[in-house]
């Protein structure tokens, strides 16, 4: 599943298994206007162009703050967004069939905020002039040239990570591009956009051609990392079950599960941070997160725990959102799960937007884990489980963090669309730690407190869970 930029978190693994505002010449001078007076009137109040701080995108709030449109912008050109959500009246949040909710709130005639419900933090939007031409001209030159030239500005313009991964993007321009001819076929085109970002070794990039079953793609991976398929996942899965060695009650189509172990400690593991429901909507799953955790975090069973164990060994992602909500009920006092900032130049890719903090704050609708927490994390671990990984290391007491790093790829996707009808994602923000403001675990992920193996073929053919076992060694310790 390849997530929309509408906020949501990528999950990575089941791809597998089922900047500032940039302006088309790549300076603001380019499509520079004079702004022009906000409208008046409650529903007509965000009526008109705004640049997203970071993003390289455009919104458009049209029919008198009714509709919301975005594009995609570049020194190449513009493309129509993914983003086509309508609202009855004002005040209400914009929804689009099949996406959750966008809420957009004025913070005076010129500057707004927009926010993803599924997404944690806000996107700073300015107002401009007009729409440029070129987001309003229709469809752009459909040819190879054109393709390539779109996909590689993106990432010139919004990929933060060029120095950290070793790669010289210019230098791959240089050697693609002449490569690529009006005579070029889709089959070699899709081959050379995968060579570019094959040496990043991203979790958070991709190339969909097309839903078919036979359409070619592509999602990357750390170099260390196999991303498992359909029979991989079930014996995963069957490996856990053994190691637990007691029934497991599940939730959300499987995705949450939770033990009372023999030894007094509780069990829970979260597969992945999305599609709980068949709706597959922030809203809807929440709703079905909180079903479980409201079953799991009894008054009687929070008090009688001597530890919980929470395994995002196998964790995909999705939504930040929903891996705070288990944040949320394994602390009692309110702290500073991470902050995130966005790449905002087109030129310089050092430069960001303001770090907005996000933080964690106790449920307020029942009981909540106060007591000896390990987290079990490896490889496998991407996305919005890592940032859950992330959360959890301000709590207090502290979890003990067990298995392997995590996959190293903490960024919302940015999704872009090419002129041929194809799309990409690529990450485009950085999550800094809360306790300096600067670290990042972007590439090598956050390391374990105590390292074990992790699903390896040594591990699964002797039937052994070395990472489970340490947790409950040493929860059962007490420590």
């Amino acid at each position: 599943m390849i997530i929309r930029d509408s906020g949501r978190r990528a999950a990575s693994l089941a791809v597998t298994t089922a900047v500032a505002f940039t302006t088309l010449a790549g300076t603001p001078a380019a499509t520079a206007h004079s702004p022009r007076p906000a409208p008046t009137g409650p529903a007509a109040a965000l009526e008109g162009t705004w640049r997203m701080d970071g993003y390289g995108t455009l919104v458009s709030v049209e029919d008198g703050g009714r509709r919301l449109r975005t594009y995609e912008t570049t020194a190449a050109g513009c493309l129509p967004g993914v983003t086509d959500a309508r609202r009855s009246r004002a005040g209400e949040p914009f929804r689009q069939e099949g996406e959750s909710t966008i809420t957009v709130t004025a913070d005076g005639p010129s500057r707004a905020r927009l926010a993803h419900a599924e997404s944690v933090g806000h996107r700073g939007l300015r107002r401009a002039g007009a729409l440029p031409a070129a987001c309003r001209e229709g469809q752009p030159a459909k040819n190879p040239r054109a393709v390539f030239d779109t996909f590689w500005q993106t990432y010139a313009e919004n990929y933060p990570f060029f120095a950290v991964k070793g790669v010289d993007w210019k230098a791959v321009r240089d050697r693609y591009r002449p490569r690529v001819t009006g005579r070029t076929t889709d089959a070699e085109l899709f081959g050379i956009l995968r060579k570019m970002i094959e040496p990043l070794h991203d979790g958070h990039t991709s190339i969909v051609t097309g839903y078919g079953k036979d359409d070619p793609r592509y999602a990357g991976h750390r170099e260390d990392t196999t991303l498992p398929d359909g029979k991989t996942v079930e014996r995963l899965d069957a490996a856990v079950a053994a190691a637990v060695g007691v029934p497991l009650r599940t939730w959300g189509r499987g995705a949450v599960s939770y033990a009372d172990l023999p030894d007094g400690t509780g069990y829970l593991r979260v597969t992945r941070f999305t599609r709980y429901t068949q709706a597959g909507t922030y809203e809807e799953d929440s709703a079905e997160l909180d079903r479980a955790l409201d079953a799991i975090f009894t008054p009687e069973r929070t008090k009688a725990l001597r530890g919980v164990i929470l395994d995002l060994r196998f964790n995909g992602g999705g939504s930040d959102r929903l891996g705070l909500r288990i944040a949320e009920r394994l602390t009692d006092r309110p702290y500073t799960a991470y902050a995130k900032h966005a790449r905002n130049d087109a030129t310089d890719p050092r430069k960001f937007t303001a770090p907005e903090p996000v933080g964690v704050a106790p449920h307020r609708g029942g009981p909540v884990y106060t007591g000896p927490l390990a987290v079990l994390a490896g490889r496998l671990t991407i996305s919005a489980g890592e940032t859950t990984t992330q959360a959890l290391m301000g709590r207090t007491p502290a979890p003990v963090r067990i298995g392997e790093n995590t996959q190293g790829s903490f960024s919302d996707v940015l999704e872009r669309r090419l002129p041929n009808g194809w799309t990409f994602g690529l990450p485009n923000e950085e999550y800094l730690s809360a306790a300096d403001g600067r670290t990042t675990y972007d590439g090598a992920g956050i390391a374990p407190h105590v390292r074990t193996a992790v699903f390896t073929e040594e591990e699964l053919a002797a039937g052994r869970d070395s990472a489970l076992a340490e947790a409950r060694r040493r929860l059962a310790a007490g420590r």
